[in-house]
């Protein structure tokens, strides 16, 4: 199958395209590496497009031919998003709808990742995928209407589309050093370089890891059996953690223990983050959490290796 990964050189796009290289696809790269990396990539037998999201013939050109995109290529952070919201959606909102364009000229399945950023003020835990959402950033906001244009081509042109709502996905090839970067590698790279740790508000907000292993099943099973569906659908096992734990857990597993400052609450955050699997597991049944103790650690064993590169 010939897949084109918009984020192909990012985190999850990293670990996407090696599976599907394992597994004998043809992945197709698109990318313009303001944050993932060419060195993600460079060992790797597969064509990279370089450009921008918001280059609607550039990204028409790379998926001439492609049976799929995984479309992974966003703008992320909500803290970025608040300080940049124009940005934020030229690539995360204009840039679906090209990629969808590109897709409605070559027939061509298409799956986004979209964020449980998007039911923001909602308190109702678990998320249940048809409760309402009410954005709390512009991040948050520019998922959502990228959704909205999912679901609208495939109601208006039959284009088959799969929309995925990540919950806080971490492991294996996720940048720990940059301004925006997830809590988890951010975390486990400043205790093993002797850094102190940050903590917006008090610790005890809760959220829904999911280990990067089990998104890329989720979305290599979408593209084997062209997975489309008229509604969201969350990629979490409704297992929250607190802040508080995962800061506890780092400190056993590393056998460190940092300076710590808590700091004000971010504004855009929300408090509390689980999701219902009950749609996920419908769909995709033999798709299996890995648990978080276990994915902290062999992200940590990652980083171990990888952090001074």
């Amino acid at each position: 199958m010939r897949v084109l990964v918009t984020g192909g050189a990012g985190f999850i796009g990293t670990n996407l395209v090696r599976r599907l290289l394992s597994e004998g696809h043809e992945p197709l790269i698109f990318d313009d590496f303001s944050s993932g990396l060419e060195s993600n990539v460079e060992d790797l037998d597969v064509r990279v497009h370089r450009g921008s999201l918001v280059q609607p013939d550039v990204v028409m050109g790379a998926a001439k031919g492609v049976e799929a995109i995984v479309h992974l290529g966003a703008r992320g952070s909500v803290p970025r998003s608040i300080v940049h919201p124009v940005a934020t959606h030229e690539v995360n909102t204009t840039g679906t709808l090209n990629v969808l364009e590109a897709a409605r000229a070559q027939g061509a399945h298409v799956i986004l990742s979209s964020s449980s950023s998007v039911y923001g003020a909602n308190p109702l835990l678990p998320k249940v995928e048809r409760t309402w959402t009410q954005p709390l950033s512009p991040y948050a906001g520019s998922k959502l209407a990228g959704e909205g244009y999912m679901l609208g081509y495939q109601a208006s042109y039959g284009l088959p589309t799969l929309v995925l709502r990540f919950f806080n996905v971490f492991g294996p090839w996720q940048r720990p050093d940059h301004d925006y970067a997830a809590v988890v590698p951010k975390w486990l790279w400043k205790m093993m370089t002797g850094q102190p740790i940050e903590v917006h508000g008090n610790g005890t907000q809760t959220r829904d890891f999911t280990y990067v292993d089990s998104v890329v099943d989720v979305l290599v099973d979408a593209l084997h059996r062209r997975v489309s569906l008229d509604s969201p659908v969350n990629l979490a096992f409704g297992k929250r953690v607190s802040l508080l734990d995962v800061l506890a857990q780092m400190e056993t597993l590393l056998g460190v223990t940092p300076a710590v400052e808590f700091t004000a609450p971010r504004v855009g955050d929300v408090l509390n983050s689980e999701n219902d699997p009950t749609l996920l597991r419908s769909i995709f049944p033999t798709v299996e959490p890995v648990e978080f103790d276990v994915a902290l650690q062999k992200t940590a064993e990652w980083l171990k290796a990888h952090h001074e590169s």
